[in-house]
């Protein structure tokens, strides 16, 4: 049995839909937080909460491969839930553990997520169960918040930035899909799985055909909510030191086609 968290988002949904089709309905469960807010028929639902051990115990029952969604949250709250998650599945006698990680998972990360990412990795490399470590790229679906209204402003207003390897949320499920069907392909981090081509604010304001504006980073964080400016300066940042510059092929060969476009 595999099964996989954080089916009602965007890529856990995706992954799913993209496993049926490698592997048996039967051979498939989904472990989400409220269940009434999925209208799934075609596999098995739990309910499983990273916040519940005892939830996830029953959530992961039987399973022989768990994929855990890396969850919507940062430090110590992040790391507390994906350690239960990890915990839960091995105590569930899963045979290798899937985590959907980052190409800049690094703990000196100036991007929140990534240092989790890197605690995380290492907690499974300390639980004795066999993993795979998905380095995903970077969501491509995050440009549409960077642009915001510059095609009708004319401008893309925002920090200095460096090249991203964006990479669709579509193409990341497939892959996840691809991994999980054959069980083993990869032992611990999978190369990075990103676009064979890089694209910063500027590259994207010429698709655009719009002028691309650097902002003062205080000045433009003041303009958002407290938290969300933090989170979004530290990508930023992090990304004018190139921690996700990173590209290849690795992601093409998997799926055996090209990547999809990030626009």
């Amino acid at each position: 049995m595999i099964v996989v968290t954080g089916a009602t988002g965007q890529l856990g949904s995706q992954i799913v839909d993209r496993l049926l089709e490698r592997v048996p309905a039967d051979r498939v469960a989904v472990s989400v937080r409220d269940p009434q807010k999925i209208s799934r028929t075609d596999v098995e639902v739990r309910r499983g909460d990273y916040t519940d051990p005892a939830g996830l115990a029953e959530a992961f029952a039987g399973a022989t491969q768990v994929l855990l969604v890396s969850a919507n949250a940062t430090g110590g709250e992040a790391l507390t839930m994906h350690r239960n998650a990890i915990d839960a599945a091995r105590a569930a006698g899963a045979r290798r553990i899937l985590y959907t990680s980052h190409q800049g998972a690094a703990p000196d990360s100036l991007f929140a997520p990534m240092p989790d990412h890197a605690a995380t990795e290492q907690y499974l490399r300390e639980s004795g169960v066999p993993f795979t470590s998905l380095r995903n790229g970077f969501y491509a679906s995050t440009i549409a918040f960077m642009v915001g209204n510059a095609r009708e402003t004319g401008e893309i207003v925002a920090p200095a930035d460096g090249p991203v390897s964006w990479t669709t949320h579509a193409d990341l499920a497939e892959a996840a899909a691809i991994i999980l069907a054959e069980d083993g392909r990869f032992e611990g981090p999978t190369p990075p799985l990103v676009a064979p081509a890089a694209y910063d604010l500027r590259d994207i304001a010429g698709m655009l055909g719009v002028r691309r504006v650097i902002a003062d980073d205080e000045e433009w964080a003041a303009t958002l909510p407290p938290h969300l400016a933090a989170l979004m300066l530290g990508m930023y940042r992090a990304s004018r030191r190139g921690e996700f510059a990173t590209t290849g092929t690795d992601l093409e060969k998997l799926l055996g086609r090209p990547v999809g476009a990030v626009l």
